[in-house]
């Protein structure tokens, strides 16, 4: 047979009698008419997989997590602690998760005052404490399974602010810490888990606040150490996690649930949990999810920074924190819901914009700063806080909606949609 080499402007080629094998950037391909079976598919790679490929990363398996942010990743703890011997595998559409596991901004929280004020009102106090519950619940978890320098955990206290412009008089946030105390008494088995710490304000060397709430129950944490502590448990349990995957629906065939993906892997399992949160509408169109895109800046260090500890602002659309000696501070959507209600990962001027003149105006009055990082993050939301844990077709289970809570409520939602599934 004669070959004939050649090169293009997007790779080379060998040619011989009618087919010619191709190198691109990203694909490699034969050209003939028709082409071998199984190599060329609408101008894409049809891998051939080896025999030890099919019976091992790509053999069929009990459960598969589309999703390896932290609900995929506790889902498949609590199911390998359930069943040691079941065969696990998460896939996911990135290298490391995309949406908002690993572009947080490190809170261990469950809630501020004014924010749980909201939602007992908008959803009754039922629904409020049963979420506070599962919040509570799963940062203990996460300090009783990973250590704490593992994570950067510190159980630091944290804050929320009320500004000149609030006009809130200080007898009814008192009124409101007495309400708020009595009803979480039962699952933070304190008696003041709120309280005013208006004597900190000039300390921590604010402006134009007036007063402070302080929960001492909250903290932070590492969000990337604890999404890579996790990963390696996992992996260390046996769970295969197979990055770089991009689901792009499924079907059933006779026992097995067939994942169809954009790198055409042989994916099937017996049963599927999808944990893609705010990405969940490309898999399940018909539920109640909607992207928010959390924007994120980082300062660079500030000599003598005056405070520590997580904070809160209006319901908790503003947060902040120190980072060692530097600010991370983020949200502010709530300035433009419509255009923060996307998927798309990328800063914007205008909430940058909004972000740092609150930093200039309140949190560091008359220092000067400089950003180092800018990043964004997409939340899972929707009409109600509650989080989606169900059976949306036979074998096939969702666990989604976090909330912008996900560090917190995803160690309970994992253990709940893993007993679920038998």
């Amino acid at each position: 047979m004669r070959f004939r080499f050649y090169v293009s402007g997007t790779g080379f080629g060998v040619r011989s009698q009618g087919a010619t094998f191709i190198v691109t950037n990203h694909f490699f391909f034969w050209e003939s008419h028709p082409p071998p079976t199984g190599i060329l598919v609408n101008n894409n790679v049809k891998m051939q997989f080896s025999i030890w490929e099919k019976e091992s990363f790509y053999a069929p398996k009990d459960v598969i997590i589309v999703g390896s942010g932290l609900a995929g990743l506790w889902c498949a703890y609590y199911l390998k602690k359930r069943k040691p011997k079941a065969s696990v595998a998460i896939v996911d559409r990135g290298i490391i998760p995309a949406g908002a596991s690993t572009r947080n901004a490190g809170f261990a929280c469950f809630g501020s005052l004014t924010e749980l004020l909201h939602d007992a009102r908008k959803s009754g106090e039922a629904q409020m404490l049963q979420l506070v519950a599962m919040r509570y619940r799963g940062l203990e978890r996460i300090t009783k399974i990973f250590g704490k320098k593992q994570i950067d955990f510190d159980r630091c206290g944290g804050y929320e602010l009320f500004t000149e412009k609030d006009q809130v008089n200080e007898a009814a946030i008192l009124e409101d810490i007495d309400r708020l105390n009595h009803l979480l008494r039962g699952i933070t088995n304190e008696k003041h888990t709120f309280s005013l710490a208006n004597k900190k304000i000039r300390r921590f060397g604010f402006r134009h606040i007036t007063h402070l709430v302080e929960n001492k129950a909250e903290g932070y944490l590492h969000s990337g150490k604890l999404c890579q502590a996790l990963l390696q448990l996992v992996q260390s349990m046996g769970v295969t996690v197979l990055p770089g995957v991009e689901v792009t629906g499924y079907e059933q065939q006779g026992a097995a649930i067939v994942l169809h993906n954009q790198q055409q892997l042989p994916l099937q399992a017996a049963q599927v949990v999808i944990c893609t949160n705010a990405f969940t509408r490309k898999l399940l169109p018909d539920l109640d999810i909607v992207p928010a895109r959390g924007q994120v800046l980082v300062t660079a260090p500030i000599p003598d920074l005056p405070f520590k500890g997580t904070f809160h602002y209006q319901e908790g659309f503003y947060y902040f924190r120190n980072l060692g000696n530097r600010v991370l501070l983020g949200g502010a959507r709530n300035s433009a819901f419509e255009e923060e209600t996307t998927e798309e990962i990328v800063t914007t001027e205008k909430i940058q914009q909004v972000l740092e003149n609150f930093l200039s105006e309140y949190l560091l009055p008359g220092i000067p700063f400089t950003i180092t990082d800018r990043w964004s993050g997409i939340m899972g939301m929707g009409g109600e806080k509650m989080p989606i844990v169900q059976e949306v077709a036979p074998q096939v289970f969702c666990a989604v909606r976090m909330g912008g809570m996900g560090v917190a409520l995803t160690p309970v939602i994992g253990e709940k949609i893993a007993a679920m599934l038998g």
